[in-house]
């Protein structure tokens, strides 16, 4: 994907390192996602762009928030949309996040264990509760298998408990892992989803909620290897279409449909202008000669998720010239920051100098929110957003 002209020419006009969104790239992609799937919420994941101008942009579509801290509520509460459209998404809370966030207004809590339940029903009291299945996270670049989520079997005994201790037992959520590259592990969780609705039913549980969590891919980057990924995006679409009238007619009462994009809204939309810090080339223990590009912004300052993909970079002034493999690296004294240089080689200029300018593309999602506060002494980048129907 290439960005807005608007876009490019902020990162063409940039002298110095920052990261630029792209409102307008981030409202249409809104309006495409509730236009392919009728009906679904948008509860928008605040950890994948935690920057106010982007929240107060989704708010005006109509967006509502996953939060997942009592400081991601208090800032979705800033950018004034109505509290039954936050939710507390985050199935691991203490008590004080939890009476934090009561206090605050949230009445929409994630569970996954009666250990849980117990505690919103003491300090949360009559609030509703949605209990998170786990997923194999098959098909994702993150699969989120372990930490997160409960068997079906025990979804049963949350919502029970939940029923059982005054909370509203009120939905069901998945998550079929970051960066969902399949259509399969979406239509299992919907399987799985549909057997225990009915299963609820039996029990006189009568949802009124299906969360489908994230998951949906953003399409600009590049896997580890430097391969293009190519989500069969439609598909998953369609899936979902079919699986949501699916889940309508095997409930006893109406169903709303919630989803929590976080990538798929902003990842796209944002790009980084960044310099060369130097081009090297060093012959390594085993007698091979390796060119290494070190970047002015890497893993903790922009470009975290350099463990598991390759961000698309160009080098404007160096349309022509000679290119040589090299692996991409950031500035600190790190060696985790760094692309998977086992995985693959990037084409770089060979007369790449220290200061020329680099723009990072379709690095939207988790640049603001993982970037760390100084590591090494190197600063988080500065943000600039553009357009928007403000």
């Amino acid at each position: 994907m290439r960005e807005s002209r608007a876009v490019r020419a902020a990162l063409a006009a940039a002298t110095d390192d920052r990261i630029f969104f792209d409102l307008e790239g981030i409202e249409a992609q809104h309006a495409t996602l509730v236009r392919e799937l009728p009906g679904i919420q948008v509860r928008f994941a605040m950890k994948a762009c935690p920057v106010d101008e982007v929240l107060d942009c989704l708010a005006r579509q109509g967006a509502g928030f996953d939060a997942a801290s009592p400081n991601e509520i208090e800032q979705a509460v800033r950018t004034g949309v109505p509290l039954d459209r936050i939710h507390y998404g985050n199935t691991i809370k203490s008590d004080e996040n939890i009476a934090d966030a009561y206090r605050m207004g949230i009445r929409d809590f994630a569970t996954d264990s009666v250990e849980d339940v117990a505690a919103i029903a003491r300090l949360a009291p009559g609030s509703r509760v949605f209990c998170r299945l786990a997923t194999s996270g098959d098909g994702a670049l993150w699969g989120l298998s372990q930490k997160f989520g409960c068997s079906a079997e025990d979804a049963v005994r949350v919502l029970e408990a939940a029923r059982d201790a005054g909370l509203t037992p009120s939905g069901l959520s998945v998550h079929v892992g970051s960066q969902q590259m399949t259509s399969e592990a979406w239509q299992s969780a919907l399987d799985e989803l549909a057997g225990l609705v009915a299963v609820l039913n039996g029990r006189g549980i009568l949802l009124g909620t299906i969360n489908l969590g994230g998951g949906l891919p953003a399409l600009g980057c590049l896997d580890k290897h430097g391969r293009p990924l190519d989500p069969p995006l439609d598909k998953i679409f369609a899936v979902l279409r079919e699986g949501m009238q699916r889940l309508s007619e095997e409930s006893a009462v109406p169903l709303e449909f919630l989803m929590e994009p976080g990538r798929h809204l902003v990842a796209d939309h944002g790009a980084i202008r960044a310099r060369v810090s130097r081009l090297s080339a060093r012959r390594q223990r085993d007698g091979e000669r390796q060119h290494w590009l070190y970047l002015s912004c890497g893993k903790f300052n922009g470009l975290y998720e350099m463990d598991e993909l390759q961000y698309r970079l160009e080098f404007p002034g160096h349309a022509g010239g000679r290119y040589v493999p090299a692996v991409i690296a950031g500035p600190t004294c790190d060696s985790d920051d760094a692309y998977d240089y086992e995985a693959g080689l990037v084409q770089v200029p060979e007369d790449a100098a220290s200061g020329d300018p680099v723009w990072v593309h379709s690095c939207g999602a988790y640049a603001v929110g993982y970037t760390t506060q100084g590591f090494n002494g190197f600063d988080p980048l500065p943000y600039t957003c553009i357009g928007g129907s403000r």
